[in-house]
């Protein structure tokens, strides 16, 4: 049923535009952003804010679940959004909602330079989905030649740095991973830090240049240890160079 297109009072108006403005000064991000999020023209936009016109309830129904908060005032503290209808992450991962990040949903070919072979590549295969339960995205990893380390957890996606963050946290254990989206091709491109698991009990922080690409980009992908003699090796290569070659992730030199 759609939402009916109710005028709210000059007060209410006032309140909502208010607080959107501390929204945008906060997460640092354009009314542009924002209107392409709520899916509405800037021109609307502008007008709600500036108070040339008042908010609707459709409208303002939109602009919450852009911002995944809750602008209207109700008699009791309303429940938070995500706890309503699963649609928002919490703050700690960015208070993203879901239609926002739908485009990173998907499956990719991961590739990161071999831990144990300087002249091969690693891949393996990460999904990257929505967790209703968990009211955020997540991922999981598969195809991976060492097993016991697959790792899964969730997904933080911030205004403020406009980066993608794969965060695992296993008993206070951290993985993280920060890349950078190419909106049009899809692919990702960053550093992964974790620990290199040595003889025995010994583990090496160590990081690395990473680079996730759509599994439509491959036609016929190879996991596991990529050496030279496999027919996407150069593809691969290709992929992982361009992560320090444009910048996507700096090593610097102590």
């Amino acid at each position: 049923m759609p939402v009916p297109d109710k005028q709210l009072s000059a007060e209410q108006s006032r309140q909502i535009a208010d607080t959107i403005r501390e929204e945008l000064a906060r997460r640092r991000i354009s009314r542009q952003s924002l209107a392409e999020l709520a899916k509405l023209s800037l021109s609307t936009l502008e007008k709600v804010l500036g108070g040339r016109r008042p908010f609707t309830l459709a409208t303002t129904v939109r602009l919450e679940q852009a911002l995944g908060v809750s602008l209207r005032k109700m008699p009791e503290a309303p429940a938070p959004v995500a706890a309503v209808n699963g649609e928002v992450a919490p703050d700690s991962l960015g208070a993203y909602s879901r239609r926002a990040v739908a485009w990173i949903e998907g499956t990719y070919v991961t590739v990161r330079p071999s831990f144990g072979d300087k002249d091969a590549i690693f891949a393996y295969r990460t999904e990257i989905t929505w967790d209703a339960a968990a009211s955020s995205l997540v991922f999981h990893e598969s195809e991976r030649q060492d097993a016991a380390f697959t790792q899964f957890g969730e997904v933080a996606v911030p205004n403020q740095s406009r980066h993608i963050y794969l965060v695992t946290n296993r008993h206070g254990q951290h993985r993280l991973i920060t890349v950078a989206h190419l909106a049009i091709s899809g692919e990702m491109y960053g550093i992964i830090t974790t620990l290199l698991a040595g003889r025995g009990s010994l583990l090496t922080p160590i990081a690395a240049p990473i680079a996730y690409l759509p599994i439509k980009m491959v036609a016929n992908p190879t996991f596991g240890r990529i050496s030279s003699d496999d027919p996407n090796f150069a593809l691969y290569r290709q992929h992982l160079r361009r992560t320090t070659d444009e910048s996507f992730a700096l090593f610097m030199q102590g």
